[in-house]
């Protein structure tokens, strides 16, 4: 994880709201580790001025909170950002997020993850990353799927279909190469906890930084999937301890260690103290 990447660190748990449902808001908060309040796919159109009204009314601590907006260019997208001008929220998600040239232009108080969710999107994954104001990506399946004229972004038995593993791949690479944060997508599926379990375990190994859910049940299958095991604690502390020692490569416990073990073991590290 870069150090780009570092400060973005909210915690692992990232639970979207509604944000239409102002009585939801402290929940969100209580059970997760920041909470995604959602002016676009779950607000209808005819209530997302009320929604608006509920981001001013209803403040959370800004530190903890990421509002997602409508895509840029729309009169939705205008008018979430002339109600947040009005908050103290700071970090924006921009919904299906596909041109750097109008993300680079949004007021540069705010900082933004794009969701690249869209064919455009993923396609443009490492040209959003590169925007200066850009602090995470973050993909999403079921909407790329619909962009490109499918149905189901999953197999029968519930895995991802080869043309959503290349985009959360691509999309974690480009946020990678920039030195940006990367969040994984929510698993619909509420009751397939072995699923969420096997994704978020998947992810925090691949070097995501968080993984995005929907119910509050998810929030600790995700935590316990990102916090290092006391297994993986002692061998990142032990190998960390002999490096201290030894010059160059070396081996430890039957197995060579060089510098990229050495920064697994600080990541461990750091997960467990985050």
């Amino acid at each position: 994880m870069s150090e780009t990447s570092r400060s973005f660190d909210l915690g692992p748990a990232l639970l979207f709201c509604p944000a239409d449902r102002p009585e939801r808001f402290e929940k969100a908060m209580e059970r997760s580790d920041a909470v995604i309040l959602d002016l676009e796919d779950a607000v209808a159109d005819s209530a997302k001025a009320a929604a608006r009204g509920h981001l001013i009314d209803q403040p959370l601590d800004p530190s903890r909170v990421v509002v997602r907006v409508n895509p840029v260019g729309g009169e939705s997208f205008a008018s979430d950002l002339a109600t947040l001008s009005q908050t103290d929220y700071r970090t924006i998600m921009i919904a299906k997020a596909e041109s750097p040239k109008r993300i680079g232009r949004i007021d540069p108080r705010f900082r933004v993850i794009a969701l690249c969710e869209t064919a455009r999107g993923v396609a443009a994954a490492e040209r959003l990353a590169s925007r200066e104001n850009v602090v995470a990506l973050m993909w999403g399946a079921e909407d790329l799927v619909a962009s490109l004229g499918g149905t189901s972004s999953r197999k029968p038995r519930g895995t991802y279909r080869d043309i959503a593993r290349y985009a959360r791949s691509r999309v974690l690479l480009a946020a990678g190469a920039a030195g940006k944060a990367a969040i994984d997508a929510v698993h619909l599926d509420i009751a397939d906890v072995r699923g969420l379990r096997r994704e978020a375990t998947d992810a925090a190994a691949s070097g995501f930084t968080a993984t995005a859910c929907i119910h509050p049940s998810q929030v600790e299958t995700i935590r316990e999937a990102y916090r290092p095991s006391d297994a993986e604690l002692t061998w990142a502390r032990d190998v960390i301890a002999a490096a201290a020692t030894e010059g160059g490569v070396f081996r430890f416990r039957g197995r060579m260690v060089d510098e990229p073990v050495l920064r697994h073991a600080r990541t461990v590290l750091r997960r467990a103290v985050a």
